[in-house]
């Protein structure tokens, strides 16, 4: 792999010898097998929907460069310069999100995605990686300039994120969305007391989601009682890691993406484990495993609080986004409807979470110097 002199000066041999390559290995190796499963798992949810054989295959290979170069491209950029593009992301995203509310497209009852040249993006998975990231540079704020209500200004965006998400509605989102921005506070010193009352808050919120929002009424129904419900998506993602077993039945001849209208996204984990078998299931869960363990080592030595703050956001939201999946298709927790990163079918998701890895590699490269200036975005 190393092909690149030490004495090579310019800003691709800097980025060789300052990069995570081992992070920068899993990420392309993830990337490359979501391209290959594009192919096994969407060929019958395109003909289900007017489409030809491999048309949503081929859209996915449309984005698969595009994310690979944004991801080596953000990469490459200083730690400032990418924290700018979050903000503006984070603003786009939020305009993004209102003009769905306005003008979006319903699908499954749920209003999340919106068009654009041609194209159906989805804001939320934009706002996760951007949002984490500016939150990180707010709790900054306010630790280096007591003055700068950097803290308030954070609670603010962060309850106008989740009202915008449950009037979409997207509980799956904004529970992980949570959960990082938590962490995050967590690190920043807030007291437990805050914490407590926000996991009280957290818990109340699910409560009424459960009251009021029928599809999570549902879900969580076939959750805790499957044999009493209609639990089909379950028992069938189940039974397709019965009969893969160990080494799967091959590329292109499991039954599950027959089955199932989602096989190519929210249960993409079960066509894995159909096809390729539970060593390839293992596989996958190592690499994740890999690069999110890998980075929080790096977050130990950090001594720039921000860097710590909004790489071990991102690298939160990358872990427990796989772990949601894989779990609600093992049936261990309720249906979440989210992507596998970088594996499962999806523009905006594999774009979004192109930026946020490729920030993480940005944040985790080697530097002369640890200390940097964030009293300016």
């Amino acid at each position: 792999m190393q092909t690149v002199p030490r004495t090579d000066r310019s800003i691709v041999g800097h980025w060789w010898w300052t990069v995570d390559r081992w992070t920068l290995a899993c990420l392309l190796l993830m990337l490359a097998f979501g391209g290959l499963l594009s192919f096994a798992a969407s060929p019958a949810i395109a003909e289900r929907i007017g489409l030809t054989s491999f048309g949503l295959a081929q859209r996915h290979l449309i984005f698969l460069p595009l994310a690979t170069i944004a991801m080596a491209i953000v990469s490459v950029l200083s730690v400032r310069l990418v924290r700018r593009i979050a903000i503006l992301g984070f603003l786009a995203s939020l305009l993004f999100s209102v003009l769905v509310l306005v003008a979006g497209t319903e699908m499954n009852g749920a209003t999340r995605w919106i068009g654009v040249l041609g194209f159906s993006l989805q804001p939320s998975e934009f706002m996760k990686p951007c949002f984490a990231i500016v939150a990180a540079w707010l709790f900054t704020l306010q630790k280096e300039t007591p003055s700068v209500p950097g803290n308030l200004i954070s609670f603010l965006l962060f309850g106008l994120v989740v009202t915008l998400l449950i009037l979409q509605p997207d509980l799956g989102q904004t529970l992980l969305i949570a959960a990082v921005w938590g962490m995050q506070l967590v690190l920043a010193g807030l007291s437990i007391y805050w914490v407590a009352g926000l996991v009280m808050a957290g818990a109340v919120g699910m409560v009424f989601a459960y009251t009021l929002l029928p599809h999570v009424k549902t879900r969580i129904d076939i959750f805790l009682d499957p044999a009493g419900n209609d639990a089909y998506q379950v028992t069938q993602s189940i039974l397709s890691f019965s009969k893969g077993g160990l080494f799967g039945r091959g590329p292109g001849e499991g039954s599950i993406k027959s089955a199932l209208p989602d096989a190519h996204a929210d249960f993409v984990f079960a066509v894995i484990g159909e096809e390729f078998g539970a060593i390839a299931c293992f596989i996958i869960v190592f690499l994740v495993m890999i690069v999110v363990l890998r980075g929080f080592l790096r977050m130990m030595k950090e001594e720039d609080f921000f860097i710590t703050l909004a790489a071990s956001g991102i690298l939160l939201q990358f872990g427990l986004q796989a772990v949601i999946n894989m779990s609600s298709s093992l049936n261990l927790i309720p249906t979440k409807g989210m992507t596998l990163p970088f594996i499962s079918y999806g523009g905006s998701s594999l774009l979004a979470m192109a930026f946020g890895m490729g920030a993480v590699l940005a944040f985790t490269r080697r530097r002369p110097s640890p200390r940097f200036s964030h009293f300016v975005p």
